[in-house]
C-alpha cells in the first residue's frame, strides 16, 4: 500500500490555516470579551462561520482524496484535487469578512464555497467509478 504523500502534504498546509481561522477566533473572543456565541458581534460571527465551514467541509474531501491516492490515484489528479481545494479554503473566509453585495464577496466566498463543492463532487465521481 502506497502511503497518500500527496494528499498528506497538503493536509499539513490545510491545518496551518485552520490553526489561523481557530486564532483569529480565539483573538476577538478575546478582543469583545465574548466566552460562548458570537456576542452579538458580526466580526466575530463571520470567524466562528469561517472556521466552522472549514471544519465542515475539508475532512471529508481529504478522506476521500486520501483513499483515492492509496488506491492509485494519479499524481496529477491528486495535486489538481488538493490544490483546488487549498485555493478555495484560502479564498473563502477572505470573503467572510465584507458585505455580501460586493466583489470580493463574490470572487472569494462565493468562489471559494463552489470551488471546494466542485472538489467534494469530482472526489465523490472518482470514488464511485474507481470503487463501483
Amino acid at each position: 500500500m502506497q502511503a497518500p504523500t500527496i494528499t498528506g502534504f497538503y493536509l499539513a498546509i490545510l491545518a496551518l490555516l485552520y490553526l489561523v481561522l481557530g486564532l483569529q477566533v480565539s483573538r476577538l473572543r478575546r478582543g469583545n470579551r465574548v466566552l460562548f456565541g458570537d456576542g452579538d458581534n458580526r466580526e466575530l460571527r463571520s470567524a466562528i462561520r469561517a472556521h466552522a465551514n472549514f471544519a465542515e467541509y475539508v475532512p471529508i474531501i481529504v478522506l476521500m482524496v486520501a483513499l483515492l491516492e492509496i488506491s492509485g490515484l494519479p499524481a496529477l489528479r491528486g495535486h489538481l484535487l488538493m490544490g483546488t481545494l487549498l485555493v478555495a479554503r484560502l479564498m473563502h473566509p477572505l470573503g467572510m469578512y465584507v458585505g455580501p453585495r460586493t466583489l470580493q464577496f463574490q470572487i472569494c466566498r462565493v468562489g471559494g464555497i463552489s470551488l471546494t463543492l466542485l472538489v467534494l463532487l469530482a472526489a465523490a465521481i472518482i470514488m464511485l467509478s474507481r470503487f463501483w
